[in-house]
């Protein structure tokens, strides 16, 4: 997965927010910017991309995101419940209809117990209240990898969310002779036959 990817997806993820008349904020960590620099490299992308949060220290996650201290104190900046806290504070922040954070560690540094090269953290938040996160072990491949497919995988999930709930299949039909009208019919007439006069007695 190299630039290519990363171009084609803001394309089409530009065009469908577009036609759904949707707008974007992002918030990175260890990408510092990039799926926001991908999206603003393609031309007109400005009716769609609000702005893009570079917070790449705990204080900027607090002081931008409004992620709380004690969140970053007990999961760490590294986790799924700061990813989420992220998504969510750049979606009120920035008033927009969808928005993606992204923290992880790059490498080569950085690996703590339990949290290695390559970990990182997606959430996705939608202003109708959907919110996703995933986790990625992409292991030590290098820090421009890790930070490519990154890119990469935040595209996918604002595309995903774009792409609106999935609606519920209808419920099929019932066979067309049940929905067919009962015929009422007429109630049968019931004819009295008439006994023939009896001959009188003599």
């Amino acid at each position: 997965m190299g630039g290519s990817d990363a171009r084609a997806l803001s394309r089409s993820l530009l065009d469908l927010c577009r036609m759904r008349k949707l707008t974007i904020a992002t918030a990175e960590s260890c990408t510092g910017g990039l799926v926001a620099g991908a999206l603003t490299d393609i031309p007109g992308s400005s009716d769609v991309i609000d702005r893009g949060f570079v917070t790449y220290s705990n204080e900027a996650k607090r002081a931008m995101l409004g992620v709380e201290a004690s969140t970053l104190a007990n999961f760490g900046a590294v986790s799924k419940e700061t990813a989420t806290a992220m998504a969510i504070g750049a979606l009120e922040r920035a008033d927009v209809d969808l928005a993606v954070a992204i923290t992880g560690i790059a490498g080569p540094g950085g690996a703590t117990p339990g949290k290695p090269v390559g970990l990182v953290h997606f959430a996705a938040a939608a202003r109708d209240g959907r919110i996703i996160h995933r986790e990625h072990r992409f292991g030590a491949i290098g820090r421009s990898a890790v930070r490519a497919r990154s890119v990469v995988e935040a595209l996918r999930m604002l595309m995903d969310l774009a792409r609106g709930p999935q609606v519920a299949a209808k419920p099929q039909r019932a066979a067309a002779s049940r929905l067919r009208p009962r015929v009422t019919r007429s109630p049968r007439r019931h004819v009295v036959k008439r006994r023939p006069p009896r001959p009188p007695r003599g």
